[in-house]
């Protein structure tokens, strides 16, 4: 199956800083994670501490009553706070320690954007929080998730480089 999640779309970054160039890299990360080929999905490093996933959601994500499985929600909410709390990071790979989500809405189709946003912690762990919006404006999902510094260098990742963002 070809990936269907896209990094950043090529060309000059805006702003080559080295924040501009880590956003870049942690979204080609995300595009190159073996996971994502599954979904029909965008990441989008909007600021430090900020992150945007834009989603489909088809009957391929049911459960047997016809809405789309808790793991669909969780999935989005640990990556966009995920990516959010490692936008602050540049030398290693966060891991999610505890994640805690809250179902408001069923969601059975459609577009969902996911918005991740660092609260607190910049050194060992870093706290971050995220929802789920659907194409109607309405929250769907909410969930604070805890993320702490692994041993990996986000260097050594191949996914990680701005070159292919």
């Amino acid at each position: 199956m070809p990936p269907t999640a896209t990094p950043r779309s090529a060309g000059p970054l805006a702003d080559a800083t080295g924040a501009a160039l880590h956003f870049a890299a942690l979204e080609s990360l995300y595009a190159s994670a073996p996971v994502n080929a599954l979904f029909e999905s965008r990441l989008t490093i909007t600021g430090e501490g900020r992150s945007r996933i834009e989603f489909a959601v088809d009957e391929r994500f049911h459960h047997a009553a016809h809405a789309a499985h808790g793991t669909i929600y969780f999935k989005m909410l640990d990556d966009a706070a995920f990516y959010a709390a490692n936008s602050l990071v540049t030398d290693r790979f966060l891991l999610t320690t505890a994640f805690n989500l809250h179902f408001t809405k069923p969601i059975r189709s459609g577009r969902v954007v996911a918005e991740g946003r660092w609260i607190s912690g910049r050194r060992r762990v870093f706290v971050a929080e995220a929802r789920l919006v659907d194409e109607e404006g309405d929250e769907i999902g909410r969930g604070t998730g805890t993320f702490m510094r692994s041993r990996i260098p986000l260097s050594s990742l191949s996914g990680y480089r701005a070159d292919r963002a």
